[in-house]
């Protein structure tokens, strides 16, 4: 299935009923009185996080959602059903912004979250909300509230903890291959990926990570060359990235101006993208003799100026992913520790959950 993580809907909550003007109509009872019911609630709009979901395709093809609207009040003091509600299923990472200002309105980060994204109207007021001690046969009501309406803009940030990013044919999606039960495309030309790719790495027994596979960045991706540049989003919800970098490129071209080229063009598109922790991993090292390999690996940490953790393998043939793998989930492993809220109960044993 074709990744898609843009899509523009409207929705409609549905309005609210009418409310009746109906007066009661028995046998010997002449002044019965009012008996008008208000209308219903019209059907509201909600959004649900299904983690069965990964795209937003179904939205290119079915843009308009509404809900029904309440049904109108009526006579012996009948109320208006309420309009049924509909749910709107989403993949977890789904951002609903307004289409019109761009503004953030909800962000579905957890699976089987539900937020209202519409408000259905009120019902309006039948009569019988009108009687009183000196108005004893009232002829007023009120319309049903208009539900809420809205254009909103879908977005997708998917949800990894690790995300991988480099120059186009840099390897990435061998490595997601190598490590996780991914099955990208993989080919010897360049924007093999078209679209993100996520692959779960097992560690052990209930020890996991998600890796992210985006498209090659090139430089001007900031600006919108390329293909990458459509999915660096997907990379800022990560926990660490991973900087592939080709140390055998076919073409002869310098892998320390193409790795300084993608770190400006991080730099540009979000300056808390490139202040995330990026670890160097120099990748496609079967292709070169031993010591050909330590030359150069030498060379392009000088000359690259980089100070962090440095990982040699070769996604290929799979030499050094162990290392990278467990190095990996020990970090993510961390960081997840450090972002866990403090529990009440760890500060005071007398507390009550």
């Amino acid at each position: 299935m074709k990744f898609v993580d843009e899509a523009f809907i409207d929705i409609a909550a549905g309005d609210g009923g009418n409310g009746c003007v109906s007066f009661r109509h028995e046998k010997y009872k002449e002044f019965g009185g009012p008996d008008g019911g208000d209308g219903g609630r019209g059907g509201h709009v909600f959004a649900y996080a299904d983690p069965n979901l990964n795209t937003l395709v179904d939205y290119r093809y079915s843009r308009r959602h509404e809900a029904k609207r309440g049904q109108h009040g009526m006579g012996s003091d009948m109320f208006g059903a309420a309009g049924d509600d509909i749910v709107l299923k989403m993949p977890v990472g789904t951002l609903i912004l307004d289409a019109e200002s761009g503004d953030l309105l909800y962000e579905l980060l957890t699976p089987g979250e539900t937020v209202r994204i519409a408000k259905g109207g009120d019902g309006g007021h039948g009569n019988l909300r009108f009687k009183s001690a000196i108005n004893r046969a009232p002829r007023q009501k009120t319309p049903g509230w208009p539900g809420e309406r809205k254009n909103l803009k879908l977005e997708l940030k998917v949800l990894a903890d690790v995300g991988l990013l480099g120059m186009p044919n840099a390897g990435k999606s061998t490595l997601i291959a190598a490590i996780s039960n991914a099955r990208p495309k993989i080919a010897d030309y360049p924007f093999t990926t078209l679209h993100p790719n996520l692959g779960v790495v097992r560690v052990g027994p209930e020890q996991s990570f998600v890796v992210a596979d985006v498209p090659g960045l090139i430089e001007g991706a900031a600006e919108g060359a390329g293909l990458g540049h459509q999915f660096l989003r997907h990379l800022q919800r990560t926990r660490l990235l991973l900087h592939l970098v080709d140390m055998a490129p076919f073409d002869d071209s310098d892998p320390v101006a193409q790795a300084k080229a993608i770190v400006q063009e991080l730099k540009k598109y979000d300056p808390e993208l490139h202040a995330k922790p990026r670890w160097l991993v120099l990748n496609k090292l079967d292709m070169l003799s031993a010591e050909e390999r330590q030359e150069r690996v030498s060379d392009f940490v000088k000359r690259f100026r980089y100070k962090g953790p440095v990982f040699q393998i070769s996604a290929l043939t799979r030499e050094g992913c162990e290392n990278l793998v467990q190095s990996v989930f020990q970090q993510v492993k961390k960081q997840m520790l450090a972002e866990q809220p403090v529990d009440p109960a760890d500060l005071d044993p007398r507390f009550d959950r």
